[in-house]
């Protein structure tokens, strides 16, 4: 059985690192709500693929830089069908 996929993130330590760049400066340069960081800051839900890629970018950095998939969240190998 699959257990659901759990997406972390960097965000916040991103945006310390990149001159303490305020909840509202990345939701500008993603194109969302400042409340919509702070959901994904708290890792509350899971961003979209484009929104996934659009805050990387404004980071300048990959996607996976930025996210990643908990492993726990992945199926084993031999629970494919």
């Amino acid at each position: 059985m699959v257990k659901p996929l759990r997406i972390r993130n960097q965000i916040r330590r991103l945006r310390f690192f990149a001159g303490e760049m305020t909840q509202l400066e990345l939701a500008e340069r993603a194109g969302v709500s400042r409340q919509t960081i702070i959901a994904l800051e708290a890792e509350k839900y899971a961003p979209s693929l484009e929104l996934a890629f659009r805050i990387a970018a404004a980071f300048g950095m990959e996607i996976t830089e930025v996210f990643r998939a908990d492993e726990g969240g992945i199926a084993d190998e031999g629970a494919r069908e």
